[in-house]
């Protein structure tokens, strides 16, 4: 991670609430100011993610996504506004956590995530976060934050169901779980099926959390381990997930050893622009 920074008096107000906590602390709270983290998907996990890392003083919050804001979109994702509708949802991201905390640097990609443009994006980065919610990009971001030693705070929700866990590197994948993507089809999207917007809070909030966890070296992460809530029975367990010594990225043979056309890939045509949350 970055070094850490000195704080302004205003700043040392602001993160009072963590100053005084033994886990993050002063030195902590810098730690944070100095840290850098990628948000893929300006929709339901995104959200929540992006405004918890800001107003916890994440110093660098950058945003990934090409699409603009529907008005269907305003059931869950919190970082716009009706006002926003048919603004680009990065300018949108922009404007709603500089006003929450006008510390950060809020950094736009306004782009889609290709093979051509992730690794340089990525790089950027100390923490990904995947707020996507289609299997080329889930991918792609997996692929690419193994190749670059990048941790990847990984969530997922539909209905009232929701995921979380933490991919480190040499410590397991994406692919470990799943090392081919479903038909195309065959699961649907929250377009097709729904969400309920309070699960996009939960679970972006857990990514946030675990986020924060990582920059300040703090705690047990959701590193080996996948975290599945139940909203309807408000049931929430974890099952252990281990490093596939077969994975096809990060096993003993891998045969993925380069980004690749994530839409053929996934069974779709290729050059198919996806929607990223």
């Amino acid at each position: 991670m970055t070094q850490s920074i000195a704080m302004t008096p205003e700043q040392v107000q602001r993160y009072s609430r963590h100053i005084i906590m033994d886990q993050v602390g002063s030195q902590g709270q810098r730690k944070l100011l100095a840290s850098k983290v990628l948000i893929v998907g300006a929709g339901g996990l995104g959200s929540p993610s992006a405004v918890y890392l800001a107003l916890a003083g994440v110093g660098t919050v950058g945003i990934v996504d090409f699409d603009v804001v529907d008005i269907s979109n305003l059931q869950r994702q919190i970082l716009h506004q009706h006002d926003d509708i048919g603004r680009p949802k990065v300018q949108s991201a922009k404007t709603t956590l500089q006003a929450y905390n006008p510390d950060v640097n809020v950094q736009i990609h306004e782009t889609p995530m290709t093979s051509e443009n992730a690794m340089e994006i990525i790089s950027q980065y100390d923490v990904v976060v995947n707020g996507v919610d289609n299997f080329p990009t889930r991918y792609l971001v997996n692929d690419a934050c193994y190749f670059l030693n990048k941790p990847l705070v990984d969530g997922s929700i539909l209905m009232f169901d929701g995921q979380a866990t933490v991919y480190l590197p040499g410590q397991g994948c994406y692919r470990c779980l799943f090392p081919t993507p479903p038909p195309p089809g065959a699961v649907p999207n929250c377009s097709e099926a729904g969400v309920l917007g309070a699960m996009t809070g939960l679970v972006g909030s857990i990514q946030a959390t675990e986020t924060l966890k990582l920059l300040l070296g703090i705690g047990e992460s959701l590193v080996s381990r996948l975290l599945l809530i139940d909203a309807l029975s408000m049931d929430f367990r974890t099952v252990k997930i281990r490093q596939n010594p077969k994975c096809p990225l990060c096993g003993a043979e891998p045969t993925v050893t380069e980004l690749i056309d994530y839409e053929v890939f996934c069974g779709l045509p290729s050059g198919l622009t996806t929607h990223l949350g």
